[in-house]
């Protein structure tokens, strides 16, 4: 298992990079018409997720780095939307699609892993103080109360 040392090392990060790269050149053959448009709305989408992982990993506490998890996971279903709207509008080919649809679920799938391996952490580990369960009482001013001396409890409490 590799070491992580920072969220560039987080293999869901990578693969989220990997997708934002491929829409980057994907809408350049877009219609300029569209620019502000649907092409605006998928780089920002492809864009989130990558930013939203890199924030999560950057509060240094499990529960807001899933929270930034899943908000990455809902703009990759996002991003898929904007990629069926342009395979119906016609401008990205059948195929094109179908394999940045791969590359998105499998990103999902990795995003998923992620936040499952941080839920357990958080699961394992209660937030509470305690301490081991042990009889107290009060001792008498008669005992002895150095460090080897029996101490009777005279009372539990």
């Amino acid at each position: 298992m590799a070491t992580i040392r920072n969220f560039q090392d987080l293999r869901a990060w990578q693969q989220c990079r990997s997708v934002r790269r491929l829409i980057s050149k994907a809408v350049k053959t877009w219609p300029a018409d569209e620019r502000f448009r649907l092409v605006d709305q998928i780089i920002r989408s492809s864009r989130s997720s990558t930013s939203n992982i890199a924030e999560g990993y950057g509060r240094f506490h499990e529960r807001d780095n899933v929270r930034f998890c899943r908000m990455a996971r809902g703009s990759l279903y996002e991003t898929q939307d904007h990629l069926i709207t342009a395979l119906d509008e016609g401008w990205m080919r059948d195929e094109e699609v179908k394999a940045l649809m791969v590359q998105i679920e499998e990103a999902i799938i990795t995003l998923n892993g992620y936040m499952r391996y941080l839920l357990r952490h958080v699961n394992n580990v209660s937030g509470q103080v305690s301490e081991p369960k042990e009889n107290y009482g009060v001792l008498s001013g008669d005992e002895d109360t150095g460090p080897n001396a029996d101490h009777p409890l005279l009372a539990d409490l």
